[in-house]
């Protein structure tokens, strides 16, 4: 509808039978046409940069924060087998379907720490040694995010934006077009309403 309206611009333009509110609704078209195409994708990117710059601040913070921690398997807790069930975005961004354990481990300061944790090893029978990311403090922590996670991310946002800004300006469009034609109808009811008392009299001598 939109490219439709655009083209009638050069169409309408010398057309004695063109109404004005049809060159008007065809400048709407095209305003709304380069706003898509042209506004819309600047600022789909300019969310993406400000989000990746974001993202990266988290990363660098995270890996700064967490590292690898040894620790060995106590036990499996009881009705606990996926790390999904208990937190599925970081299930999602740490890969697979992830066991929960309670393991055994240290602080940075020496001190012994126990608590469940999560883990992609395939052997958990107790006294196996694992892997498992903590903080500054010891506290069992999630996988830091990574680079390439963090660019995905930001590409799905400002793509998503862009989209967004391109369907709010189709809105504005049909809702600006629609405004204009109830005018129109309105304009035609008036003139009808003011013609009406004089219909079928032309020619009757009255």
């Amino acid at each position: 509808m939109t490219v439709r309206a655009v083209l009638g611009i050069r169409r309408w333009r010398h057309n004695p039978v063109c109404r004005r509110t049809d060159r008007h609704e065809a400048w709407v078209g095209l305003a709304a046409l380069l706003l898509m195409l042209l506004v819309a994708p600047v600022f789909g990117w300019k969310v993406g940069s400000l989000t990746d710059d974001a993202l990266r601040r988290t990363v660098r913070a995270q890996h700064e924060d967490r590292h690898p921690t040894a620790a060995v398997v106590v036990r499996v807790p009881s009705g606990t087998t996926s790390r999904f069930a208990q937190d599925p975005e970081a299930a999602v961004a740490e890969g697979s379907m992830r066991t929960s354990v309670v393991a055994d481990w240290r602080a940075p300061d020496g001190t012994a720490r126990t608590g469940t944790v999560s883990t992609a090893a395939a052997r958990t029978a107790p006294g196996t040694p694992i892997r498992i990311w903590t903080d500054e403090r010891g506290n069992a922590a999630t996988r830091p995010m990574d680079t390439s996670t963090a660019h995905t991310h930001a590409a799905l946002a400002g793509l998503g934006a862009a989209l967004a800004a391109g369907g709010l300006t189709e809105i504005a469009r049909r809702v600006v077009v629609w405004r204009m034609m109830q005018r129109r109808y309105a304009r035609l009811d008036r003139a009808w309403a003011e013609a009406g008392p004089d219909w079928g009299r032309t020619g009757t001598g009255s």
